[in-house]
């Protein structure tokens, strides 16, 4: 029985690729090819169609890796054909076993409209359907050769146009007129889905059996010499196996048509512009031809991008979006990395992306789409709530190496208890072809079996693979009914959320963080795009704060709203996480670091313009503190003049016993030895030693990196098997010695590299500052920075957006074992339950946390921050050369105190020379415990002042947010600042003349107030 269906499925598989779809196309006519290669970069379409074309013929080379080539093709239909289905077919030298990642083409009408994309599974141009005959052919085609680099663990410096060879990638295919044998295009649907659903069930299955003969009797129907003439009569023979019904329990899909495109990964941006435009064309032409059609598309930047380069194409995707074909999703600027990205600019993608769809489209999107990010933070239920969301898609987390996520449709609950409705797609892919294997196994694969009965699944050719196929369509229909499969309609991802969610609305509960058991190295790769983003995070904070504290205070200042939103909208766009993570190619991270400086540039022009105009004329040093606690006298968010040391704030240095220095300020008592290593950090005001005995902090340590798969994303648990400890050290000396610090430089070198750190202690510091410059020259190395502390600690916590989360530093169970790599923040902490450490930083996220026991009987904590990795796919230079990375030892740190001084190394003070007098601050927060995270002007333009604020310590917190104005009316509004109806009723305006609101936050709440000032 067995060998019946080998012999079957053998035979299918031949009569498909051997006969019956080469027959799909008949009575080739070769069309007249001419090139022209562009020089350098993509040309405007009107210079592409204008250039002077020269010969070109099919089976010639073209394109160097990056190049863009223009092919006219012409011809004429013969008349003949006159009544017959007519396709140009243009093969620009696709690898069909990867839909995306190489060449791809955009075709343009003589007069410059865009027809569609050629892709490996989409290489046709309808001509006619019918055609008249004789019909002048003339189309346009722009072919980029982009280079095959989705090569894992294989280095390449095809990855920047400035490195990369200009040898030829690509050899054209056949460049033909051909008539469209419709019957045999069909007979190919019917034999796929025939064939593929048979082999997904069982043998002993009778509807398998039932499948199998019909199959045979179609291959018995077609005459292999003339398939076109007796297409029909094998299609007879599938008709009632393809006609019968599904079971009433069969599993029910919601197919929606999709293309992830990642915003840049192995190719740039501007790529990626081209990419989207191209996908785009393709999928509202498509929606021409099937009606029943839909398209779900995120990332409003990649809208924005087509609406910039391409408006014609835009005007057609705008169209079907009021048809309802085409359907924005998602509600974020990009799909971002949601490990790294900071609390505020989390709320921006959101602000910034619905707000698109809603001018653009008129369209609140609902769900959030986020299926390709690696791994999602606890805080995100609350933000995809206030941002008007209630769903949540991914299916990323079926990665997962470790341990099998236990749901597929659930509810996720934030570090905050707010709620999600949550689907992960149970067909595991968010590149679906539809096809038999991929929808048993959505079936197969559900853990809502009983409970729920529907999934969803995106199907489409991502990154350049053209998006939805036509022959993707022809097997949704043939399954939207079909026994032995899962009903599969095509339709909006709102209608499967709203149909999963009333069928299951007690569906379990998964509380925290959805941490990837894969990909963990992205906390760490291309240090310099994490550091770039960190500081443009801060540097947007300090200038909307001084830009909006001028523009109420200092007449004549006005609020460069026009300016922040885009500086916000490109740091959003390198949040992309594929940017962020540091895994793409080595020209998205060159271009990153040079957009970073230019944005660090803007912004510091907008912070000084506007710190000078409150400041004032004078030459008296004054301290602007962007920070929102107050430190050394200035308040958060406030200004004012530079004072001396308050008396007794020194610090000292003498020389150590045994070598080294000892540095003290009265709140801390280091001990820096010969090595430059950290051996005792004494809090005095708790009376307990931060640093294990026998042990030596701030040691710098290497460990071999060679993971199994993915270099750049993917750090595995055996690095830790082999360690260098770096402790010979070039220079142990002190270089300034107080009154008010006192600095030690410890300088070693290492392999082809070498590190120079400034170890600071500060008058009136609970903190230790560690400055370190690194030349690092490593390849295939990890560089951590540990610090072995005498603590007992259970878990660790970890800054996250609006709050943290705890993890455990045991690893009892594979969940926690697998968490061996975590990111955090700007802050890290461990503790005891009276006395705890902190270490802060200023552009790092990887981190570990472990334990162990000493001889004494006491226990290690050692808290590791990752600094810096050499991966060599795809970037063969990861992180070659200088890098700064500042971070601050806080022993006795509380919470509270972690999250103090973590604003604090962020956003370090300003010296300005003014007139002197205080700048009292725009907002003003009583207490530590909430913290003003952005204080802005609103997005309408209206001069209303918008502060968000969050608890930050995980208890319930009352405080009194006072005004630096006269208040009119105080709301609680959502991230979008629409009011939220259901929130809780403020003080009304004549109750807040005074400037203060009282407000009451429950648990790591976000809240953003709107405050309108009077007049």
């Amino acid at each position: 029985m067995h060998d019946d269906h080998s012999i079957v499925e053998d035979r299918l598989r031949r009569v498909l690729d051997e006969r019956v779809r080469p027959a799909v196309y008949t009575s080739p006519l070769p069309l007249t090819v001419e090139r022209w290669d562009a020089p350098d970069e993509p040309v405007p379409v009107s210079e592409g169609l204008g250039a002077p074309y020269g010969p070109g013929a099919a089976g010639e080379e073209w394109g160097p890796a990056w190049g863009t080539t223009w092919f006219r093709v012409t011809g004429q239909v013969p008349a003949e054909w006159a009544g017959k289905t007519v396709e140009a077919v243009l093969d620009l030298g696709f690898d069909r076993r990867m839909p995306g990642f190489q060449c791809e083409g955009l075709v343009y009408r003589a007069d410059g409209e865009a027809v569609k994309a050629l892709n490996p599974f989409n290489d046709w141009v309808r001509i006619g359907q019918p055609a008249a005959g004789g019909e002048a052919v003339e189309l346009y085609v722009e072919a980029a050769a982009n280079p095959i680099l989705n090569t894992p663990q294989t280095p390449t410096y095809e990855g920047d146009r400035l490195t990369a060879g200009d040898h030829p990638l690509y050899r054209l295919g056949r460049m033909d007129l051909a008539v469209f044998e419709t019957e045999v295009w069909e007979l190919v649907q019917d034999l796929e889905v025939t064939g593929g659903l048979m082999r997904e069930l069982p043998l002993d299955d009778a509807r398998r059996w039932e499948l199998l003969r019909a199959l045979e009797r179609a291959l018995d129907a077609l005459d292999l010499t003339d398939v076109p003439g007796t297409a029909e009569r094998a299609r007879a023979c599938l008709t009632g196996v393809l006609a019968a019904p599904a079971r009433a329990s069969a599993h029910r899909i919601s197919a929606v048509g999709h293309a992830h495109i990642d915003s840049a990964w192995l190719w740039p941006l501007r790529e990626t512009v081209r990419k989207v435009a191209r996908t785009a064309s393709n999928m509202v032409s498509l929606m021409d031809d099937h009606p029943e059609f839909v398209f779900a598309m995120s990332q409003a930047q990649q809208l924005a991008w087509i609406k910039e380069h391409r408006p014609e194409v835009y005007a057609r995707v705008k169209k079907k979006v009021a048809d309802g074909q085409f359907v924005p999703v998602g509600g974020m600027w990009v799909e971002s990395d949601t490990n790294m990205v900071g609390g505020e600019a989390m709320a921006r993608q959101f602000l910034y992306g619905k707000k698109f769809f809603l001018d653009e489209f008129g369209v609140d999107t609902k769900e959030v789409w986020l299926p390709d990010t690696f791994g999602y933070t606890a805080a995100m239920p609350q933000i995809v709530s206030l941002a008007g969301a209630k769903w949540f898609l991914t299916q990323k987390i079926s990665w997962s190496q470790t341990n099998e996520f236990p749901h597929h449709t659930f509810w996720w609950e934030g570090i905050d208890g707010t709620r999600v409705f949550t689907h992960f797609p149970p067909v595991d892919t968010y590149n679906s072809e539809l096809s038999g294997a991929e929808m048993a196994h959505a079936a197969r694969n559900y853990r809502e079996k009983g409970a729920g009965s529907r999934s969803l699944a995106p199907f489409g050719h991502g990154d350049g693979g053209g998006g939805t196929t036509r022959e993707m369509l022809a097997r949704a229909e043939r399954l939207r009914d079909l026994e032995g499969s899962p009903r599969v309609t095509v339709e909006k991802p709102a209608a499967f959320f709203e149909k999963a969610h009333e069928e299951y609305q007690d569906a379990p509960v998964w509380a925290g963080e959805l941490y990837l058991e894969l990909h963990r190295g992205t906390y760490t790769s291309q240090a310099k795009t994490k550091q770039g983003n960190r500081h443009s995070e801060s540097l947007l904070r300090e200038a909307e704060l001084w830009a909006a504290t001028a523009a109420l205070r200092v007449p004549g200042q006005a609020y460069p709203y026009e300016q922040l939103e885009q500086l916000w909208k490109t740091v959003l766009l390198h949040q992309f996480h594929d940017i962020l993570p540091g895994s793409s190619i080595a020209w998205v991270h060159r271009e990153a670091r040079e957009t970073y400086a230019r944005v660090r540039a803007e912004l510091e022009g907008i912070i000084e313009r506007a710190q000078r105009a409150l400041a004032g004329e004078g030459s008296a040093p004054m301290v602007f503190n962007g920070a929102p606690h107050a430190r050394g006298g200035v308040p958060g968010g406030g200004a004012a003049a530079r004072t001396r040391t308050a008396e007794g704030e020194t610090v000292t240095v003498a020389e150590r016993d045994g070598g080294g220095w000892v540095l003290a300020n009265g709140l801390l008592r280091v001990e820096i030895d010969d090595r430059g290593l950290v051996v005792s950090a004494y809090d005095a005001v708790g009376d307990r030693e931060s640093v294990a005995p026998g042990h030596a902090a701030n040691l710098l340590q290497v460990h071999p990196d060679f993971p199994n798969h993915w270099d750049a994303w993917d750090v595995d648990e055996f690095y830790r098997h082999n360690v260098t400890d770096l402790t010979g050290a070039d220079e142990v000396a002190v270089t300034s010695d107080g009154p008010d610090a006192v600095t030690v430089r410890a300088a070693r070198s290492f392999g082809s590299s070498s590190v120079v750190q400034q170890l600071t202690l500060r008058a009136g510091a609970r903190s230790l500052d560690i400055d370190t410059e690194v030349d690092w020259q490593e390849t295939e190395k990890f560089l951590k920075a540990a610090f072995p502390l005498d603590v007992k600690a259970e878990r660790s916590a970890s800054e996250t957006q609006f709050g943290h989360v705890f993890r455990a530093t045991h690893t009892n169970t594979s969940w926690e074992a697998a968490k061996f790599e975590i990111c955090a923040h700007r802050w890290l902490q461990v503790e005891e339950p009276d006395w705890g450490v902190a270490l802060v930083n200023d552009s790092t996220y990887g981190h570990d946390v472990t334990r162990d026991v000493r001889p004494d009987g006491g226990q290690t904590t050692t808290v590791r921050l990752s600094l810096l990795r050499a991966p060599r796919y795809p970037d063969p230079e990861t992180d070659q050369g200088r890098h700064r990375l500042r971070y601050a030892l806080v022993p006795g740190a509380t919470v509270g105190d972690a999250v103090r001084e973590g604003h604090w190394i962020n956003l370090p003070e300003r010296t300005v020379e003014g007139g002197g007098d205080p700048v009292a601050p725009l907002i003003a927060v009583a207490g530590d415990q909430v913290v003003a995270e952005a204080v802005k002007l609103a997005e309408d333009r209206s001069g209303d002042v918008i502060v968000r604020l969050y608890e930050s310590r995980g208890s319930r917190a009352r405080t009194t947010v006072t005004a630096g104005f006269t208040l009119a009316s105080a709301a609680v509004v959502d991230l979008l600042e629409r009011p939220l109806t259901d929130a809780y009723a403020l003080a009304e305006p004549e109750a807040a003349a005074d400037g203060a609101v009282e407000v009451s936050l429950r648990p790591f709440q976000i809240l953003t107030l709107r405050l309108t000032p009077a007049g």
